[in-house]
């Protein structure tokens, strides 16, 4: 009987020695988090430029689709809502109901509510990483070492062959927004794409925020 038990005891934490093993093997260290991100940023960062769709379930206010055109640090998302113009320092959003344009300096936060890609610009410092994978996926989970930063954490699902991301999940304040993308291409993309034109909307009221 005794020696069943021990028997028993040896099956056991070797059981538990093989688990232990396999979620260590699934959970990489920070350098390979970051390594599929530096990947990630590189397809992104297209010297042309990119497009594609999103969706952003917002908690307050649901669930707002659009596409989008990203080149850099700079991008125009358009919703049925609004177009939202930014060259890398200036945003500008045209809210359509409205017929206003407020013109603004965004945080990273708010940056990221419109451009889901603007994690590849915000990685590199400040963050703790790890990445799992699942299926053909990886998801990098990213924590802000400071907390009073205005992305305090994320995860970021990215395809482990393209290495184009998918989904884009973020904590700001508390709460949870998360954005899916789909539709993904690079395409030349004009610098003044990126720009608000007056031009093009004489009739809207500017107010600058800033």
């Amino acid at each position: 009987m005794i020696m069943k038990h021990t028997l028993l005891s040896i099956l056991l934490v070797a059981a538990m020695a093989v688990v232990a093993s396999v979620q260590s093997m699934a959970q990489s260290n920070p350098a390979q988090a970051r390594a599929i991100l530096d990947k990630t940023s590189k397809v992104i960062g297209h010297k042309s430029g990119v497009s594609a769709s999103f969706t952003l379930n917002n908690p307050t206010t649901g669930n707002v689709s659009g596409t989008i055109a990203v080149k850099g640090g700079k991008f125009n998302a358009r919703t049925p809502q609004a177009i939202v113009w930014f060259n890398g320092k200036t945003q500008w959003t045209y809210m359509k109901k409205n017929n206003e344009v407020n013109i603004s300096t965004p945080t990273q936060a708010q940056q990221q509510m419109m451009n889901p890609y603007t994690f590849i610009n915000v990685y590199k410092t400040g963050y703790k990483m790890s990445s799992t994978k699942a299926g053909g996926s990886y998801e990098v989970h990213l924590v802000a070492q400071n907390q009073k930063r205005s992305i305090q954490e994320m995860y970021v699902m990215v395809n482990s062959k393209t290495y184009v991301p998918s989904r884009v999940k973020m904590k700001h304040n508390g709460r949870w927004y998360t954005v899916t993308i789909s539709n993904f291409s690079t395409k030349k993309q004009p610098d003044s794409l990126f720009t608000f034109n007056s031009k093009d909307y004489p009739s809207a009221e500017v107010i600058d925020l800033r």
